[in-house]
């Protein structure tokens, strides 16, 4: 499948997923007025953030399909990490809301109506369960698209906590429970959110791609005929799938002199692409005459 297909359905799937999202928030922010459930308006305060992740990830997965320019010569690649970047930021502040004020009214719980909070906990789940259904295959396409399927799963089991509990409140009148089920959706935020944020600021820093070593890269490029020294090593990613390296290679001078320097160029270049877990298929490699004498390094 071509990536422009894939870039396609993935925004149809997004954008599904955005309809069906929008629709749930609008019913639980009604049902969270009408029973007084922190639990629920947490799940809907949560489904806006995941109705205004999901825009942020259609937008993102439009700009992506722009075309390279002399001013932008990756395009709008990265786009995807930024919108990832902004619903994790989203989700941390979300779920550290939720925990304060959830801890609050453990103290002071208030009378929730747990006949019509189930009703708008099931119509809450059916609604994520339908928008993972849409995003589940394409979720690991890219850290867009794991971003937008990971809030879905956040508030179906969110909207789980407000069902149990709503069954709870109704059949022991114990109204904590809304509380304590909004604290539940708070622990089962944060974790998430971190580790999101966490994978998208490690592309936004440039560090090395999961999946390879710096120093195994170094040690088979030196393993390489004529290679003398490698410096300068640096390997980043733009986007998901799409890892970039960049090297200086000292290699013997007899290279520049009977015309093998081209030979090995190609012969480093195939090294990087398919040699390791992670093919790197965009490379740039700097050869220098091993008697251009020492040069500075800056690993």
């Amino acid at each position: 499948m071509s990536h422009d297909h894939r870039t396609k359905t993935s925004r149809t799937r997004l954008a599904v997923a955005f309809g069906i999202t929008t629709v749930v928030l609008v019913a639980e922010l009604i049902g969270a007025a009408v029973t007084g459930s922190l639990a629920l308006l947490v799940d809907a305060v949560h489904m806006l953030t995941d109705a205004g992740g999901l825009l942020v990830a259609l937008i993102a997965a439009s700009l992506m399909v722009r075309p390279a320019s002399t001013k932008r010569t990756w395009g709008f690649r990265r786009a995807e990490v930024l919108g990832a970047t902004l619903q994790a930021a989203v989700l941390l502040a979300v779920g550290i809301f939720v925990i304060v004020e959830a801890t609050q009214r453990l103290f002071d719980p208030p009378v929730v109506q747990g006949g019509l909070l189930v009703v708008f906990g099931v119509v809450g789940l059916l609604g994520n369960v339908a928008s993972m259904a849409v995003l589940a295959s394409d979720r690991r396409s890219n850290l867009n698209l794991r971003a937008a399927f990971l809030e879905v799963v956040n508030d179906a089991l969110g909207s789980v906590a407000v069902i149990v509990a709503a069954i709870v409140v109704l059949t022991t009148g114990f109204s904590a429970a809304d509380s304590i089920a909004a604290l539940v959706i708070g622990a089962l935020i944060l974790p998430r959110a971190v580790l999101l944020l966490r994978d998208t600021t490690n592309v936004l820093l440039e560090s090395t791609p999961k999946g390879l070593d710096l120093d195994s890269i170094r040690q088979h490029l030196l393993e390489l005929p004529h290679v003398r020294e490698v410096h300068d090593l640096h390997v980043s990613q733009i986007a998901t799938g799409l890892p970039v390296l960049t090297a200086h290679v000292v290699v013997d001078d007899s290279c520049f002199y009977d015309g093998h320097a081209p030979e090995m160029l190609s012969e480093l270049q195939e090294c990087v692409a398919e040699h390791f877990a992670v093919q790197i298929e965009h490379s740039t490699f700097q050869l220098e005459l091993a008697s251009h004498g020492e040069r500075p390094t800056h690993e």
